[in-house]
Order: C-alpha cells, then sequence, then structure tokens
C-alpha cells in the first residue's frame, strides 16, 4: 500500500562527504528541516521519519532535507549503499513478499488478536433482515401447489 517515491541520488562534487536525494515530491513543504547527529529526531512527519529511518541505516553525520532534496553528510568512509532505497520506500506501508505480492497485502488486513476480530465485528455492518412483502414458499406449500396445477413442475 502506499506509492514509492522516485529518487535519484547525487554526490556533491565540490564536498566528497556530501550526497543529495532528489525525489519526485516534497518531503517538508517550503521549509527547512535539520537532523544533526546525535540529536533525538522528535515527530512523526515524513521528513522526521526519514531521518530516523537514514540514522539507523548508519554512517551519517548530519541531515538536512528542503523541499524535494534530502541532503545527507556522511561520516568518513562511509557509503550510501542502501539509503535510496530507504526514502524510496517511505510510504510504502506493506511491502510485497517474493512468495506472492497479493498475499502480503491481505495478510497485513487480516486481524492479529481477539480483540481485533471483535473490532472487525462490531464495525461490520448488520445483516439485512428478511424482506416481510417477499416470503418464500414453504416446502409444504409447493407441495400443494403442484398438486392443485396439473403440469406444473
Amino acid at each position: 500500500m502506499g506509492q514509492p517515491i522516485v529518487v535519484i541520488e547525487k554526490p556533491s562534487i565540490a564536498n566528497p562527504g556530501m550526497v543529495r536525494f532528489e525525489t519526485n515530491r516534497a518531503i517538508t513543504g517550503m521549509g527547512h528541516e535539520v537532523y544533526p547527529a546525535g540529536v533525538e529526531v522528535r515527530g512523526d512527519r515524513p521528513p522526521d521519519e526519514i531521518a530516523r529511518r537514514l540514522y539507523a541505516h548508519g554512517g551519517i553525520e548530519g541531515i538536512h532535507i528542503n523541499g524535494s532534496v534530502v541532503t545527507v553528510d556522511l561520516a568518513k568512509g562511509a557509503r550510501t549503499d542502501g539509503m535510496r532505497e530507504i526514502i524510496e520506500s517511505l510510504f510504502i506501508y506493506y511491502p510485497p513478499t517474493a512468495e506472492d505480492p497479493e498475499q502480503a497485502v491481505a495478510d497485513a488486513d487480516a486481524p492479529e488478536s481477539a480483540g481485533e476480530v471483535e473490532e472487525q465485528k462490531a464495525a461490520a455492518p448488520a445483516e439485512a433482515a428478511p424482506d416481510p412483502q417477499h416470503t418464500e414458499p414453504a416446502p409444504a406449500d409447493e407441495a400443494a401447489a403442484a398438486d392443485a396445477e396439473p403440469g406444473a413442475p
């Protein structure tokens, strides 16, 4: 579920320890977000989540996000392997499995606990009551009707 972000990685020519990741959508709007190393990333906005995931990857001294550009200050000797994929998958909630991509989404929607089962039952629409004007004849009535009309099935 969700759409991948298209990301182009552009290493800095002037500063080999910096790399820009340009995306096809704005992450911060028009604002600047700075995430220095060693400071806890707070918040649950998309730029906060990108910063958390990139720091978890390791090898980063600082992150700056402005609009659709994520600038990463790499630690000495660090590589960018896997960073582009972290940004691309920001909005992917249920990644497909290698066995069955459709089943991954179905499994994610399945209830995991008895409480979730009860919640789904409560949220499900009630079964419709039978329409009193449209009634099916009882089996005995069908046999009587067949006897009364010759040639009727």
